[in-house]
């Protein structure tokens, strides 16, 4: 299975457990995966016959900008499945960066990676 990543895509979202997190919001950070065959465009030049990274992109960042829940689980999982809703999607890995967690000690990042097939 061939590979096209989506590196570092930005978000203001309203996630977390605690009210401050719903009500400020704060920058979400997203790496994905597609797992899909790209011969057949790599063969026809042709954008049809792929995953048009752009409009992933752009789903992506509307599922972060949307509705809120409580963990980067849930958000992981729905951004899962937006990306398998494209046809030639066969599996995706989502890792879920949230650089500003209300967390007590000094720390650079938490995240939260799965993935998720059609299998």
């Amino acid at each position: 299975m061939d590979r096209v990543a989506l590196r570092g895509l930005r978000a203001r979202g309203h996630h977390g457990v605690f009210q401050k997190e719903r009500e400020e919001g704060q920058t979400f950070v997203v790496d994905l995966t597609l797992g899909l065959d790209t011969r057949p465009a790599a063969a026809d030049d042709d954008l049809a016959k792929t995953v048009h990274y752009g409009i992933v992109a752009e789903e992506v960042v509307a599922v972060v900008e949307g509705e809120p829940v409580d963990l980067i689980e849930t958000l992981a999982e729905r951004i899962a499945q937006v990306c398998l809703k494209h046809e030639g999607v066969q599996e995706v890995e989502v890792c879920v960066h949230k650089p500003q967690a209300p967390i007590t000690v000094p720390f650079d990042d938490v995240t939260v990676t799965i993935t998720r097939s059609r299998v």
